[in-house]
């Protein structure tokens, strides 16, 4: 039998102290001199958080049902929504450096994450593959709706590498994950 040295003192995980600190107030974005406007970078900075945030929540979706599917199309689906989930990670890191690249903070914490998703939180069960699929695909498409605005707002701003980034991998990705996930529907369905 294993033992642990950790006792519960009626927490219900154990934490270690960390010292308390006072909250630093937020910064304004380091400048870079990337020959965009102030305002430019700091609207494209909250574009992109708010989109990495949907990004890892969509990824985290992914790694759910990779875990929890079942039935007939186990083993096509698992692999699916593995690739997927692999995909959306890559997406999520250029999401953030490029945050970091406009002299931004990506968001990080899970927490922090969960507090600003626009995708409604997964229930902690195991949901039937239909469910999961249709999961998945509200999820794309509350990304796409953001992105393709966002895309319009930084060629605007003059933002062209944000709108790169936006259209050239953000939004090709998704359509494309879209289109696999439609397909399956239609051989379930």
């Amino acid at each position: 039998m294993t033992t642990t040295s950790i006792t519960r003192t009626g927490a219900r995980h154990p934490r270690a102290a960390i010292p308390s600190k006072p909250t630093p107030a937020p910064v304004e974005p380091r400048r870079h001199r990337l020959a965009l406007a102030p305002a430019a970078v700091a609207a494209s900075i909250d574009s992109l958080n708010q989109l990495l945030v949907d990004t890892l929540t969509l990824r985290d979706l992914y790694q759910k049902h990779h875990w929890q599917v079942s039935g007939p199309s186990f083993c096509e689906l698992r692999v699916l929504f593995g690739k997927h989930h692999q995909e959306q990670a890559g997406l999520a890191d250029q999401l953030g450096e490029r945050v970091q690249t406009l002299g931004g903070v990506s968001i990080a914490m899970a927490a922090d994450v969960a507090a600003s998703a626009a995708i409604p939180r997964a229930p902690r069960f195991r949901e039937d593959t239909t469910t999961q699929i249709e999961r998945l695909l509200h999820a794309h498409e509350i990304i796409l709706q953001e992105a393709r605005t966002m895309a319009r707002d930084t060629a605007a701003s003059g933002d062209l590498g944000t709108n790169d980034l936006i259209v050239s991998d953000l939004i090709r990705l998704d359509e494309r994950q879209v289109w696999f996930l439609i397909e399956l529907i239609q051989g379930v369905a």
